[in-house]
């Protein structure tokens, strides 16, 4: 496992009081590694879980041929006789999703199918009932309407037998776990929870239930933390407020350390700061602390914490502003807690949307500006800003749907300019 130093001396260009926000997610990436247990879990408990080896495919999907509609199943070559004139056939049997119709069909004959069943052999086109006219037992399909092959749903079409319907790596959605139960899958292979403990720090902090005092504010950061990890799919830890007392916050490291792969902090990692959380992080860790080129967010500590050689858990100290704590964590945290996971690395989804309003930002730096995206009469997706942007001021957070990413070198944004959002739905 290397050290902090160890992976700066691998980055090109690094600086810790000028880091680039691309380089703080090359850093991370380096300093975290996927948890090693796994574990077998129901399908119905694995929403959101990482698979830890890939599924192969016992079956094929669907198993055989099929009616994609309701219809008359016939031999797509009767097109083709029928010479661009309406096809007249003989219906000659049913047959229903659940079992094999076992008839046999000539030239000029069809079979009413319903939707799933199996095509009966001979058989590779469905014309929808709506389709055609019914006299007794004869149906006209109308020409020009269907082509040979039309409505028929091919065996393994979705997935054949052997292959990798799933991969290592792949965080299952609800699209997942009905691709599991199509396959028979009862239970499927995970890599185990991440456990990730998190605690506010400062005397001035109150924690909800205690009476005000003047000079102190009500703890936010816990429960947007809470939210957020919530969200991901941890197992979350939560240690409460620690005040900046030497003693107390040794105790509060030891104890997250202790039950956690991952630890999050909010507060105490300013440059100057009087109080002795950056302290206590470099007696206990091997911990960086940076100067992130970003707004909201700039401070941030990262490392890890725990007995030498252990590996111990991995730290992100996150700013103490609301705002800037959510922000840091969407960036930076929330990628390097997906990669512990066992997740596959990708990059954030950014949408494109044409900005309403001129934003000014100077190069050099990554801002992250609080936006609301909504199509205008026209259809086209515009975002505008959702008020007051400074990093204390969680209110127009959760007016946002997503933020507004300026990128490091990019500089004015004029009103009608094309810009990148982070959307929030099914991350915040």
């Amino acid at each position: 496992m290397k050290s902090i130093e160890q992976i700066a001396q691998e980055l090109q260009g690094y600086d810790p009081q000028a880091l680039s926000a691309a380089q703080v997610n090359e850093f991370l990436a380096r300093l975290v590694h996927t948890v090693a247990d796994t574990e077998t879990v129901p399908v119905p408990q694995a929403l959101g879980r990482v698979l830890s080896a890939d599924v192969i495919s016992p079956v094929s999907v669907p198993p055989h041929d099929n009616s994609a509609m309701d219809g008359f199943a016939f031999a797509g070559a009767a097109l083709d006789n029928a010479a661009g004139q309406p096809l007249t056939l003989r219906v000659v049997g049913t047959a229903y999703a659940g079992k094999a119709w076992r008839g046999s069909v000539r030239a000029g004959e069809c079979v009413k199918i319903m939707t799933g069943a199996i095509m009966p052999e001979g058989l590779d086109t469905v014309v929808p009932l709506e389709f055609v006219q019914v006299a007794g037992e004869q149906i006209t399909c109308p020409a020009g309407v269907m082509r040979p092959g039309d409505n028929r749903r091919l065996l393994g079409e979705d997935l054949m037998q052997g292959q990798p319907a799933l991969r290592r790596g792949d965080r299952l959605g609800p699209a997942a776990l009905g691709l599991l139960a199509s396959l028979g899958q009862p239970a499927v292979q995970v890599f185990r929870r991440l456990k990730v403990a998190y605690f506010s720090t400062g005397d001035e902090i109150l924690s909800l239930g205690e009476a005000p005092r003047e000079g102190a504010v009500y703890d936010s950061n816990r429960y947007t933390v809470f939210g957020l990890l919530t969200r991901l799919g941890v197992e979350v830890v939560d240690l409460g407020v620690v005040g900046d007392s030497p003693e107390r916050l040794e105790a509060a490291f030891r104890e997250a350390a202790s039950v956690a792969d991952a630890i999050i902090t909010s507060g105490g990692v300013s440059m100057g700061e009087a109080d002795h959380t950056k302290a206590m992080m470099r007696q206990l860790g091997d911990v960086a602390f940076w100067r992130i080129a970003m707004r909201p967010g700039r401070p941030m500590a990262v490392g890890r914490i725990g007995a030498a050689g252990e590996g111990g858990a991995v730290l992100f100290g996150l700013p103490g502003n609301p705002v800037a704590v959510m922000v840091t964590f969407l960036a930076f945290v929330r990628p390097a807690l997906l990669q512990m996971m066992g997740a596959r690395a990708e990059a954030p989804v950014l949408l494109k949307a044409r900005s309403a309003e001129a934003l000014r930002k100077k190069p050099g730096r990554t801002e992250y500006q609080r936006g609301h995206v909504a199509p205008n009469v026209q259809g086209e997706l515009h975002v505008t800003l959702t008020g007051n942007q400074g990093s204390g001021v969680l209110r127009s957070m959760v007016e946002a749907n997503g933020l507004i990413v300026l990128h490091h070198g990019q500089g004015n944004v004029a009103p009608g300019d094309w810009v990148d959002v982070m959307m929030f739905d099914g991350v915040v």
